[in-house]
């Protein structure tokens, strides 16, 4: 399973905005290269380098995703270190043992969902893995918390402290601070969560957020009817194929993903026709 850059560039900075609105963040050289420093040591691997976009981002990054370089916590075969620092951490370069080892089993972005794997999965030893199977949630209560914070949104004039109150729940946890105060201290639309169109904006990326790589956003998309705007584009990742950082390190398109008015319906199958003539097929099909 591989996550594409549209989805990793999606989490906020470590500052609980989007990148590309943080008045702090490199954004314009997010895919250079950067080495990892102690300040990061519990995030990437202290000496190597990795791209400026795996820094300074907030805390369900680093535990949403698995990337080159980028500490994995919980799959060490040794003993467990005194200092959480010192744990695995993938390489993923071209000949590297996270690259691409069987043709057809491999990370094709340079990006695995982490948040996936269980914390007790672990290596047995450098060549054997025990996997630890976990009931998957169906409905999280920060689901229900933005659903919340949404409903109120579009129920209200313009967002109050009521709606506010259910995304900063969400926000706190994450360790991030309100909406109100990361906004006005650090992105460059201080006023957007003071109306309802941007609130509705933050709502939606807050949800794609915290509920990355747990097949929501499908389901939201279609709901929002944004699934024809988001979804005609190219699904990116690093170029697997280089060995070294400075060519691994370039945005490379897998394919390129086609949405259309027809995909927000099912096709009804002939045979259910044939059993009804009365039924009409869904637009498109």
């Amino acid at each position: 399973m591989s996550v594409p850059l549209s989805t990793v560039e999606l989490f906020y900075s470590k500052n609980g905005v989007p990148i590309e609105e943080d008045k702090t963040y490199d954004y314009t050289h997010r895919y250079s290269l950067r080495t990892g420093d102690k300040e990061h040591r519990y995030y990437i691997q202290e000496g190597e380098q990795t791209a400026v976009l795996n820094f300074d981002r907030e805390p369900r990054y680093y535990s949403t995703l698995g990337f080159d370089r980028g500490k994995w916590y919980g799959n060490s075969y040794k003993n467990m270190p005194d200092d959480d620092a010192e744990c695995l951490y993938p390489k993923n370069r071209y000949g590297e043992v996270s690259s691409i080892g069987d043709p057809g089993n491999y990370n094709v972005t340079g990006y695995w969902p982490k948040k996936l794997v269980s914390i007790n999965t672990s290596f047995r030893d450098a060549n054997g893995v025990t996997y630890e199977a976990y009931p998957f949630p169906e409905m999280r209560y920060a689901d229900l918390l933005l659903m919340c914070a949404e409903a109120l949104n579009e129920a209200k004039g313009a967002p109050d402290a009521e709606v506010y109150k259910y995304i900063d729940m969400v926000r706190e946890r994450a360790g991030l601070e309100g909406v109100l105060k990361s906004w006005s201290k650090y992105s460059n639309q201080p006023e957007k969560p003071t109306t309802k169109e941007g609130m509705r904006e933050i709502i939606q990326r807050e949800r794609r957020v915290e509920l990355a790589c747990e097949g929501v956003y499908y389901w939201d998309s279609h709901r929002w009817k944004t699934a024809q705007d988001e979804q005609n584009r190219l699904i990116q990742g690093w170029n697997i194929q280089a060995s070294e950082a400075e060519n691994y390190y370039t945005v490379t398109t897998v394919y390129t993903q086609s949405f259309s008015y027809k995909n927000y319906f099912a096709p009804i199958p002939e045979s259910e026709r044939i059993k009804n003539p009365q039924l009409i097929q869904n637009p498109g099909w």
